[in-house]
């Protein structure tokens, strides 16, 4: 699976022309150096995969013909006579800014592992995403829209090599193709991965074009954005007011987001602009959403702007905010989960939301 690290730069002839304190360095030659700061070591751990279970699920990497690499969350206990046959599946977009982390961290593990016993689900697919400033946008579009196709050849029974030598079906997979309902696909994404969630939505309504044939028969029934990196160039008064995080502070919205876009292009894009993003898809078929803000994320408010954007363009999004002192992804760090009496009420809330909005599409 790809590394989303790199090991510390010595070339003394190298200059740092950007840097995200304790998390980036971009060097004047176009090397990445991804740091780990101070208190985020717990969270950045790689979980390797498992085939024996842990509590409920297993956990599996595979290399997809479609040229992604993907995690699969898979409940330890196959469909029986009791349960139904085939269940709904997600496809998850890790955060990041479009630039860190990646599915393998202990951060998602520890919520996306204990999410697949929680919900009614097939399993939970997770995509190793392409990272700027190395692959700007579209390039994670690109690599969603992969997956997306490739679950399309795991229903058809046709996952082939490049050069159409059929794969062997990883046992995993074989589950996944023999339990999943593919007409009830949902997108969920943290972060910048709720802003890839109505990106690759919106790329795959504009390659369906109508005509719904493309991904047949998958078909996405839904979104799950949480707490999405939608912002402007104009801060807003949550980025003014509310506290930052370990996990998001006012640098990494500036700086993290304008490596992420295309060169030539700010935080007043498709790709960020809560409004524009809206805009973008007004013409388009874009499935139902569910929006999960958090009241103290320094992101609420161009959060907010997001969901009644996408209503004036005649979009269903149902947003839920969840009240208190919860800041960015604050579901995501488990020992506050495991510590704070109100994080973990505003976790069992966000996974009841969601349970709730899966069963009803």
């Amino acid at each position: 699976m790809p590394s989303t690290t790199t090991a510390p730069e010595t070339d003394p002839s190298k200059t740092v022309v950007e840097e995200i304190t304790g998390w980036l360095r971009l060097y004047s030659d176009g090397t990445v150096e991804r740091l780990t700061p101070p208190g985020a070591e717990p969270f950045t751990v790689i979980f390797p995969p498992y085939t024996e279970p842990r509590n409920g699920v297993t956990v599996h990497d595979v290399t997809t013909a479609r040229g992604v690499d993907a995690r699969l969350y898979l409940p330890a206990e196959p469909a029986t006579a009791h349960r139904p046959r085939r269940r709904p599946l997600l496809l998850h977009f890790h955060g990041g800014g479009f630039c860190l982390s990646s599915p393998s961290w202990a951060l998602y593990h520890n919520f996306y592992a204990s999410l697949t016993t929680k919900l009614d689900v097939a399993g939970i697919v997770s995509v190793f995403l392409p990272l700027a400033p190395e692959h700007r946008l579209p390039a994670a579009i690109d690599a969603g829209h992969a997956a997306l196709l490739w679950l399309r050849d795991v229903a058809c029974g046709e996952d082939e090599n490049n050069n159409g030598a059929a794969h062997h079906l990883d046992p995993a997979v074989e589950r996944l193709r023999d339990e999943a309902d593919f007409a009830r696909v949902f997108f969920i994404g943290d972060s910048s991965g709720g802003n890839l969630v109505h990106l690759v939505a919106a790329h795959a309504a504009a390659k369906d074009d109508g005509a719904r044939a493309d991904l047949h028969p998958v078909r996405l029934a839904g979104g799950v954005l949480l707490n999405p990196g939608f912002a402007r160039e104009e801060k807003s008064r949550s980025e003014l007011e509310n506290p930052p995080s370990l996990f998001l502070t006012e640098e990494m919205v500036d700086k993290l987001l304008a490596l992420g876009v295309p060169l030539g292009m700010n935080k007043d894009s498709p790709y960020t602009s809560p409004s524009l993003a809206a805009e973008a898809v007004a013409r388009l078929h874009m499935p139902p959403m569910l929006l999960m803000v958090a009241e103290k994320d320094l992101l609420h408010d161009p959060q907010v702007e997001y969901g009644e954007a996408m209503a004036r363009v005649g979009k269903t999004v149902e947003t839920v905010v969840s009240r208190g002192a919860v800041a960015h992804v604050f579901y995501l760090n488990f020992f506050a989960v495991e510590s704070d009496p109100l994080t973990a009420e505003r976790t069992r809330e966000l996974i009841d939301t969601i349970k709730t909005f899966i069963d009803r599409y």
